[in-house]
């Protein structure tokens, strides 16, 4: 039986439909798929000059089809997904229309053309070379006059049947091994007679990565140690082939250079390591993964990496690889500890392969690391590295801006959307959970090529689909062409108890992209709008005097809101203030800067800031107490305060402000001030 490579791509279409990586828990978003897509046909002419053709339809998302013939056949004949018909047909050219039916109703029409004739095919000429991009993959085109479809029989042993396609179209296929193979490729008409090619080719192996290892996270300094990374600070003076005398035994290695981007590698593996400068080790006590990028041809199946202690020797932990791709390896520091090594005083690495001596890897971004003491700190601005990766279809880069008008930033990040599926998009990963909470605004500069590009965000999860938990996907549109605007997103279904480490951009979502222009938009400056203002109603309280209203904002200069917070300080207690309290948690950690709109009647006014749960006093739980001072008098102003002592056990539900803490209030104009656009960043 002959493999149809129509067929074969339908199956992988029904695949990825069902295991789509960006989907939710149900199955809501076969609603999106509005029509049929890439819709196509494949010819089959049986060679006895009788014209009889058989048709098998193929299209993303169909049900069914309704095919025209082109001929003097007055009805169109409906062909089942999977399903072929065959039709006779005169010399001649004709013209095929393929009316696929999606499950939902919805069309899509394509056409094809189709030449019958019964001279055997002529002016063959065919195209055999290897992929660019996928090891061992050979992509073959076949053209003749006369001709209708063509089979090509790759010569691997052990296959025997031919892969089919119409003519012109590309034919793939991907060997078990490089080596030299004949390649037959028969061209067919609707004749008796066929017209054959046969070429003896070489099949190549691609033997090194063709893009760099993935981006790491940012890090603050203290919360990682990097052994070989453009990303952090490496350890000063470390030797990366030390060589330990394998290379007298065909073991070698070299920094390689992928356009600018240099990696380790390390050829015909047997054992090779990693030495820091003599009397230097690293306390990895603290951190809690090794982590590095390992790229392998396939030679490589498994590699060894042991930790080297000055003080109780080394132990190995082993880590499967992926052959041509990056395999991103986790290995706990616990990995190690269990097994009796002390990792305080690390001074040597070492990489041993599998088999032994006869693979090539390629290793980047080794580096131990922790957990973040610090928050997820918006805006993304992306003038410092991110965590960036795609799927489905979809494609993001950081690019030079392209129209500094209206957005002067250097770099912005690309966004294209290409030939792949309708939900084709991108993640923006961060290394701590998002600040986020529900109702919570977040704002984006976009510069997209039309108006009424419609454009997704949602924050998910670091859980793997189908078990990924997402906030409710909110769409904004663009409402200009080829200028920066700011689009605006009201973001809900927020799980307080999740962690959101992902920020999920897909551009038109249900409609399929064509990598084209209009399909590329840049995006930049994503932040958080005022997490509270008072324009909506808040629950507020005060305490020993203190008092919170909202009222109209009595200085719309620097400030263009209608309705502010009224702070008054009366006569009471010295401690005398006021409570804002939200029925979500405020998203708050360690180092959160909260931003403040404050209008003071004098400069040197000190305002107190803190979060506290909902315990009432003296049990309560609060973040230490910030204090922020004025600058100026009779005149909105910004003030910063940065979180410390947050716990993130608790539920912080109440932002606690007092005025002047430590004096006692009087209830005049100069104990009254007004607050607005509460920003937690």
């Amino acid at each position: 039986m002959k493999t149809l490579k129509y067929i074969y791509t339908l199956s992988m279409a029904f695949i990825l439909l069902f295991s789509c990586a960006e989907d939710d828990n149900d199955l809501s978003f076969i609603d999106k798929v509005v029509a049929p897509s890439e819709v196509s046909a494949l010819f089959k002419v049986t060679q006895d000059n009788t014209g009889e053709v058989t048709i098998t339809p193929n299209a993303t998302g169909a049900s069914n089809y309704n095919i025209t013939f082109g001929d003097d056949t007055p009805e169109p004949v409906n062909v089942m997904q999977g399903e072929s018909v065959s039709h006779t047909y005169k010399e001649g050219a004709y013209i095929v229309t393929l009316e696929a039916v999606g499950i939902t109703g919805l069309t899509t029409e394509a056409t094809q053309n189709l030449e019958v004739s019964f001279k055997a095919p002529e002016n063959v000429d065919v195209t055999i070379a290897n992929d660019l991009a996928v090891s061992k993959q050979v992509n073959v085109t076949a053209n003749a006059d006369f001709a209708i479809s063509y089979d090509v029989y790759f010569g691997e042993p052990g296959i025997d049947d031919p892969v089919s396609g119409n003519i012109g179209e590309p034919i793939s296929y991907t060997y078990q091994n490089a080596g030299t193979y004949t390649i037959r490729v028969i061209v067919m008409g609707a004749a008796i007679a066929t017209t054959e090619y046969t070429e003896e080719f070489e099949v190549t192996e691609i033997l090194q990565p063709l893009g760099s290892a993935p981006t790491p996270l940012s890090r603050d300094a203290g919360d990682v140690i990097s052994i070989f990374s453009s990303a952090y600070s490496d350890v000063p003076g470390t030797n990366y082939f030390p060589d330990w005398g394998q290379g007298g035994q065909g073991s070698s290695w070299a920094l390689f250079d992928l356009n600018g981007d240099e990696m380790l590698q390390y050829i015909n593996l047997s054992y090779q390591g990693i030495a820091l400068a003599d009397g230097t080790s690293v306390d990895v006590s603290g951190m809690e993964y090794l982590h590095m990028d390992v790229w392998t041809s396939g030679d490589a199946s498994r590699i060894e990496t042991s930790l080297i202690s000055l003080s109780n020797g080394e132990k190995p932990v082993w880590s499967d690889l992926t052959a041509g791709e990056w395999t991103s390896i986790e290995i706990p520091i616990s990995d190690y500890t269990d097994q009796g090594l002390t990792v305080a005083d690390i001074f040597q690495l070492k990489f041993v392969g599998d088999p032994w001596a006869a693979g090539t890897v390629f290793i980047d971004n080794i580096y131990f690391y922790k957990a973040s003491s610090g928050p997820s700190v918006f805006p993304v601005d992306f003038e410092t590295p991110f965590a960036l990766s795609s799927f489905d279809g979809g494609d993001i880069s950081i690019v030079a801006n392209p129209d500094t008008n209206g957005n002067a930033s250097s770099t912005v990040a690309k966004l294209v959307k290409g030939a792949g599926q309708v939900w084709a998009g991108s993640k923006i990963t961060a290394n701590n959970p998002y600040a986020i909470a529900e109702n919570i605004t977040v704002t984006a500069n976009v510069w997209s090529p039309r108006s009424g590009l419609n454009l997704l965000m949602k924050f998910e999860d670091a859980t793997p689909w189908p078990n990924t938990v997402a906030t409710a996907e909110i769409t904004a549109t663009t409402t200009t062409a080829n200028a920066w605007e700011e689009l605006t997103f009201t973001i809900t279904g927020v799980d307080g108890n999740v962690d959101y480490n992902n920020l999920v951009l897909i551009m038109d979502n249900g409609t399929g992209g064509d990598g084209s222009d209009n399909y590329t938009i840049y995006i930049d400056d994503i932040s958080v709008a005022s997490y509270l203002n008072f324009e909506p109603q808040h629950q507020l309280s005060s305490f020993d005097g203190g008092d919170l209203s909202v009222v109209a904002n009595p200085d719309t200069n620097g400030n263009p809101s209608s309705m502010v917070g009224q702070l008054v300080k009366g006569a009471g207690q010295t401690w005398a203030g006021s409570k804002i309290t939200v029925d979500t948690a405020f998203p708050v950690a360690n180092g959160v800067v909260v931003k403040a709109k404050v209008w003071s009647p004098r400069a040197g006014l000190n305002l107190l800031m803190k979060f506290e749960d909902a315990q009432p006093w003296p049990n309560t739980v609060a973040t230490a107490e910030i204090t922020a001072t004025t600058n100026t008098s009779n005149a909105w102003e910004e003030l910063t305060f940065t979180l410390t002592g947050v716990d993130a056990n608790v539920v912080y539900n109440n932002l606690v402000l007092i005025m002047d803490n430590g004096t006692a209030g009087d209830g005049s104009a100069n104990y009254t001030i007004y607050i607005d656009d509460i920003d937690i960043n």
